[in-house]
């Protein structure tokens, strides 16, 4: 659900640095409108430097991985473009070892373990589901950090 804001924003981003791409992917963090709202305003505040996604989606609806230096254009839940964020690390591991430390950077609720479980536990289990997969403490999570390299 992107608009034209998007290919604006990108071409602002891109007369404005070197060695971009033409090719872009605009997407929003979350599932539901309210969801990408509320994410996207954590990365604008500088909250949010972080997100985690179920990785065994990445090898079923054969997605490609997300790359250190890789640019997005971030939507907000009205298929707006708000930045252009830039992946700095990638991880995965399993669900029962992600840290305190990813889920502070995440930015959400209280920044703490417990409520980064608490949110993501059902988040992965309903994802998997659609599958006809069960959620298990080890499934694998891909954990990336990311930085606003441009905003609108």
């Amino acid at each position: 659900m992107e608009d034209r804001s998007a290919a604006a924003l990108w071409q602002s981003f891109k007369s404005r640095s070197q060695n971009v791409p033409d090719h872009y992917e605009a997407w929003a963090f979350g599932n539901t409108e309210e969801m990408a709202d509320e994410l996207a305003e954590l990365v604008l505040a500088g909250k949010k430097t972080a997100t985690s996604s179920n990785y065994t989606l990445y090898e079923l609806e054969q997605e490609s991985l997300p790359k250190v230096g890789q640019h997005h254009v971030l939507l907000n839940g009205k298929g707006e473009a708000v930045a252009v964020i830039m992946t700095t690390a990638v991880t995965v591991i399993p669900y029962n070892q992600v840290t305190e430390e990813h889920a502070f950077l995440e930015g959400e609720g209280d920044r703490s373990l417990a409520y980064w479980q608490d949110v993501h536990e059902p988040f992965f289990t309903q994802e998997l589901e659609t599958h006809g997969l069960a959620f298990h403490p080890k499934i694998p999570v891909l954990c990336e950090q990311f930085k606003v390299v441009y905003r609108r």
